[in-house]
C-alpha cells in the first residue's frame, strides 16, 4: 500500500507542474505575432520544466504559412524549426490531435528534428498544434531519459497547453488579417501608400547605412480616364488588378510594389543602380506593349509613363525627396508624350488638308 507521505508528495509534485504549464499559458495568451509566440513558448516550456529539447514541427503547406515570414528572423526559431511534409508528419501521429508519447523505436521520428540537429533523445512527447480543427504542426518535447514521456502516461496537461496554444494561433492570425488588411491595397493586392512610404524610409536608412545602391520607379498608366469612361470602372479595375500582376512577376522578390494611387504605382528598388533601373522601366514598357489586356472579350491596350529616380541624383537627399524625384520625372514624361502625340496630330491633319 503507497505510502501516504508518497501519494501527498506526487500531489505535490502534480500542482507544481499544474502551476507552472498555468504560468506558460498566461503568458502567450496575450501575444499577437508567431514569432513572439513561438520564441516564448519554447523558452518558457524549456525553462521551467528543465527539458533539454523543445522545438516546433510545422506542416509546410499549412494554411497559416503564408503568415510565417517573419519567423525567419529569429535565431531561436532558425534553430528550433523544422518544417515537414504534411503526409510525413500524419504518418507519425495520425489525424487525432492527441498527444504522442515515445520512448522505443524512436528513428522515424527523427525526421521531425530541425534541418541538421541531432538530438540525444531516448524519450519524446509530441502535442499536435491546431488551427480552426485542422492539424498544422507539432510542439515537441525531448529528453535523454526513457522514464520521462512514458507512453501510458497522463498527457491532460499537454493537451490543455495544445488548446491554449491553438486559441493563441487564432488570435494572432485574426490579428494579422488585421495588420495585412490595413497594409494593402484592397483592388490589387499591392501594399498601399502608407505602407510603402515606410519601406522606402526604411530601405533609403539601409541604403545610408550599408553605402548600397537604391533606386524607384514611379509609373502610371496612360488614358486611365478614358478607358474606365469608354468601358467602365469594372474594366478599369481589371486592368489595375492586371498591372499588379504584371508587376509582380516581373520584379524580383527583393523589390517591393505598391499601389500609390488610382493608376499610380510604385517599384521600391534595393540594392539597383539607377541604370539598371532604367532597363527594368524599358523591360516593362515593352512587355506592357506586347501584352494588352483581355477582360469579357475586350482587348485593352496597355502603355505606361515612368519617371526613374536614386541615390545616385544629386537631388536626393532624404527618402521622400527620391520618390518625389522619380515623380517629376514621371510628370516630365507624359508631357513628352503628349507634346509627341499632339505634333502626330498635327501632321495627320496636314497631311489630310492638303
Amino acid at each position: 500500500m503507497p505510502d501516504v507521505r508518497d501519494i501527498l508528495e506526487r500531489l505535490k509534485q502534480n500542482e507544481e507542474v499544474a502551476r507552472k504549464f498555468f504560468e506558460v499559458e498566461i503568458s502567450i495568451l496575450s501575444i499577437l505575432n508567431f514569432r513572439d509566440l513561438f520564441e516564448r513558448l519554447l523558452t518558457e516550456i524549456r525553462q521551467k520544466f528543465a527539458i533539454p529539447y523543445v522545438w516546433i514541427s510545422l506542416i509546410q503547406d499549412n494554411e497559416i504559412r503564408h503568415m510565417l515570414g517573419e519567423l525567419n528572423s529569429s535565431d531561436l526559431l532558425r534553430q528550433r524549426l523544422n518544417l515537414i511534409n504534411r503526409e510525413t508528419l500524419l504518418a507519425l501521429i495520425g489525424n487525432d490531435a492527441t498527444p504522442v508519447l515515445v520512448n522505443k523505436d524512436l528513428a522515424p521520428y527523427f525526421k521531425l528534428f530541425p534541418q541538421g540537429e541531432s538530438y540525444l533523445i531516448r524519450s519524446l512527447a509530441i502535442v499536435p498544434i491546431t488551427h480552426d480543427g485542422e492539424i498544422i504542426g507539432t510542439l515537441n518535447h525531448g529528453d535523454g531519459s526513457p522514464t520521462r514521456y512514458q507512453p501510458g502516461m497522463d498527457t491532460t496537461l499537454l493537451e490543455r497547453l495544445a488548446v491554449k496554444v491553438s486559441i493563441c494561433i487564432s488570435n494572432v492570425v485574426a490579428h494579422e488579417k488585421i495588420r495585412l488588411a490595413a497594409s494593402k491595397d484592397p483592388l490589387t493586392g499591392l501594399l498601399n501608400r502608407r505602407v510603402m512610404e515606410k519601406v522606402l524610409k526604411r530601405e533609403y536608412q539601409r541604403a545610408i547605412r550599408y553605402n548600397s545602391d537604391l533606386s524607384l520607379i514611379f509609373l502610371d498608366l496612360d488614358d486611365f480616364k478614358n478607358i474606365n469612361d469608354t468601358y467602365g470602372h469594372d474594366v478599369g479595375d481589371h486592368l489595375l488588378t492586371a498591372i499588379a500582376g504584371y508587376l509582380t512577376s516581373l520584379c524580383r522578390k527583393s523589390d517591393v510594389v505598391a499601389r500609390y494611387a488610382g493608376d499610380e504605382f510604385v517599384i521600391i528598388l534595393p540594392s539597383t543602380k539607377q541604370a539598371d533601373a532604367d532597363k527594368l522601366a524599358q523591360r516593362l514598357h515593352t512587355y506592357f506593349e506586347n501584352n494588352p489586356v483581355v477582360f469579357n472579350g475586350l482587348t485593352i491596350p496597355v502603355t505606361a509613363s515612368f519617371g526613374v529616380a536614386s541615390m545616385e541624383d544629386k537631388d536626393v537627399a532624404d527618402h521622400t525627396s527620391i520618390l518625389r524625384t522619380a515623380d517629376q520625372r514621371l510628370l516630365a514624361a507624359k508631357k513628352e508624350k503628349r507634346k509627341a502625340t499632339r505634333v502626330v496630330t498635327l501632321e495627320t491633319k496636314g497631311a489630310g488638308g492638303a
